[in-house]
C-alpha cells in the first residue's frame, strides 16, 4: 500500500440556506479543496461522494454525480456512499483505498447536505422489520430522547451533573465563536445553557446540535503527487471504517445481548482501535481529537470507551480546562457539531478538515499549539463507524 497525503480541504459555511441548491453549497467546498491543493479539475481521477436520501442527487443520493456535471463532466469513475452521519468519512476511506491501492493518484472525496427541518426521521417507509422505524414509531424515541437515556445512566454511574453537561456547551460554544465556518458563533455562559428549554431530561436546548446545511471536500493524492506541491505535507496515517457488535450495549436489530463491561457504540471503539493499531500509535500520541457530539454526554463517554482518559475522569478534565486546545487532551478545537449542527453526509469531511487546518497550524484562536497527529471520528445510523488520523511530518 502507498502513503496517501491529504493535499487540499474546502468547506462551506454550515447553517439553514433555504434559497440555495445543493450544488451550489457543494461547488464552493469542492472549489475550495482544488484551489488550496493547486490541483486542476481536469487532473481528478475519481470521485468519492457521501450521499443520502435527504438532499441526494437526483432523488437516489447520487450526490456524486450531481458534482461532476456542475464541474464538468470528463468521463471519470464517482462512487456515491451511504452511511448515515458516518458517510463522509466512509468516502474518504474509500478515497484513500483507491490512492492507497495504487488505482489512482488523485481522488476528491467530498460531501453535501441539505437537512429537512425537525428531528431526523428514518426512511419515511412504514417497514415493520426495520428497527429505527419501531423505535421511533412504537416508544417515540428521536435522537434527543435517546441521548438522555445514555446521560441518565451516566449520571448514575459516575455522579454527572447539570452543571458537568453544560460546561461542556460552554467550552464548545467559545470555540465555534472563533470558527468561521461554524454556524452558531455566540458564546454561552453556564448560567445561560442551565436556563435554556428543556428538550429531554438532562439535555438542554444548548446541549444538542440542531440539523444544518453544509459541505466540505477533501483533495487526496500520492506521496509523489504530494510533494510536487507542498514541502510539508499532512498525510493519512490510517482510515478504519467500523460496524458495531452484537453485545454492546445498545440494541441492535431485534435482539440484544449484552456484555459485561461493555460499552456503547462499540462501531465506533472498534473503528479507534483499528485506526489507532494501524497508524503503529498509542492514545497518548494523539494531539487532538474531533469526534461526534451530537449531544455533550458523548465527550465525556467517548474519550473513556477509547482509553483516551480513565473511566469517571472526563469530568474532571473539563473542569481543568484539559479539553481546550491549550490543555493535555484538546477535544473539538472546531466547536463541534454543538456549534456546526448536523449535516449527516458532510459531518465527516468537517471533521477531517478541521484536522487538517490543525496539523498545518492554520485554525487561528482555536489552533492547538505544535499539533502533527489528529483524530477524527464519525458515526453513522444503521452502527456505522469511522476513524481517520492524520499526521505530518
Amino acid at each position: 500500500m502507498r502513503e496517501v497525503a491529504a493535499l487540499g480541504w474546502g468547506m462551506h459555511p454550515w447553517g439553514k440556506f433555504d434559497e440555495t441548491p445543493l450544488n451550489d453549497i457543494c461547488r464552493v467546498a469542492v472549489k475550495g479543496a482544488l484551489a488550496d491543493s493547486g490541483i486542476g479539475w481536469r487532473q481528478v481521477e475519481a470521485v468519492s461522494a457521501a450521499s443520502s436520501r435527504f438532499s441526494g442527487g437526483k432523488g437516489w443520493g447520487l450526490n456524486g454525480n450531481d458534482i461532476v456535471e456542475d464541474m464538468g463532466s470528463t468521463g471519470i469513475p464517482v462512487y456515491n456512499l451511504s452511511a448515515g452521519c458516518a458517510a463522509g468519512a466512509n468516502a474518504f476511506n474509500v478515497g484513500y483505498m483507491m490512492v492507497a491501492s495504487g488505482m489512482h493518484d488523485i481522488v476528491l472525496v467530498a460531501g453535501g447536505e441539505k437537512m429537512p427541518k425537525g428531528f431526523i426521521q428514518t426512511s419515511g417507509l412504514d417497514d415493520e422489520t426495520d428497527p429505527e422505524y419501531l423505535r421511533q414509531r412504537c416508544i417515540g424515541l428521536p435522537g434527543p430522547g435517546f441521548w438522555a437515556l445514555l446521560c441518565r445512566q451516566r449520571m448514575e454511574e459516575y455522579g454527572t451533573s447539570e452543571e458537568d453537561l453544560a460546561d461542556i456547551a460552554v467550552k464548545a460554544h467559545k470555540l465555534g465563536a472563533m470558527n468561521e465556518n461554524a454556524r452558531f458563533r455566540k458564546e454561552f455562559s453556564q448560567e445561560e445553557v442551565l436556563k435554556s428549554p428543556m428538550v429531554s431530561y438532562p439535555l438542554r436546548l444548548y446541549e444538542i446540535c440542531p440539523v444544518s446545511d453544509g459541505a466540505a471536500a477533501v483533495v487526496l493524492c500520492s506521496a509523489e503527487v504530494a510533494r510536487q506541491h507542498t514541502k510539508s505535507p499532512v498525510w493519512v496515517a490510517s482510515s478504519t471504517v467500523a460496524t458495531a457488535r452484537f453485545d454492546d450495549g445498545i440494541p441492535r436489530g431485534l435482539a440484544c445481548a449484552a456484555a459485561a463491561g461493555r460499552t456503547h457504540h462499540s462501531e465506533a471503539r472498534i473503528a479507534v482501535e483499528k485506526a489507532m493499531q494501524t497508524a503503529g500509535m498509542q492514545p497518548g500520541d494523539l494531539d487532538l481529537v474531533e469526534l461526534q457530539d451530537n449531544t455533550v454526554y458523548y465527550e465525556l463517554a467517548f474519550p473513556e470507551e477509547w482509553g483516551l482518559c480513565k473511566p469517571g475522569e472526563a469530568e474532571s478534565l473539563v473542569r481543568a480546562g484539559e479539553t481546550m486546545p491549550g490543555g493535555k487532551l484538546p477535544i473539538n478545537p472546531s466547536g463541534g457539531f454543538q456549534s456546526f449542527g448536523e449535516a449527516t453526509t458532510a459531518q465527516g469531511l468537517f471533521q477531517i478538515c478541521e484536522v487538517g487546518w490543525q496539523l498545518r497550524g492554520e485554525a487561528g484562536g482555536r489552533q492547538v499549539p505544535n499539533a502533527t497527529v489528529g483524530l477524527a471520528q464519525s458515526l453513522g445510523l444503521g452502527g456505522n463507524a469511522t476513524a481517520t488520523i492524520l499526521k505530518r511530518d
